[in-house]
């Protein structure tokens, strides 16, 4: 699953969560879901920093630079 597919399915967990009309069994499967996606999700990203500290290339030596990702 990529990330931004992830992202979303876990913004309408979060959703389905914050609104409270769910049962007990489905918040306890939506939270377990949730969880997995936020793994999922982070995976993706430290693999996504790891490339790109890689092909970051200065004067035929790599340079390490911090970055963060901006939400829209």
């Amino acid at each position: 699953m990529t990330y931004e597919k992830a992202y979303k399915k876990l913004e309408e967990i979060l959703e389905k969560l914050e609104e409270g009309t769910s049962s007990l069994d489905e918040s306890l499967k939506l939270y377990e879901e949730g969880i997995a996606l936020y793994r999922h999700c982070t995976k993706l990203l430290d693999s996504a920093e790891m490339k790109i500290t890689k092909i970051i290339e200065k004067d035929d030596t790599f340079e390490e630079i911090d970055f963060t990702f901006e939400e829209e």
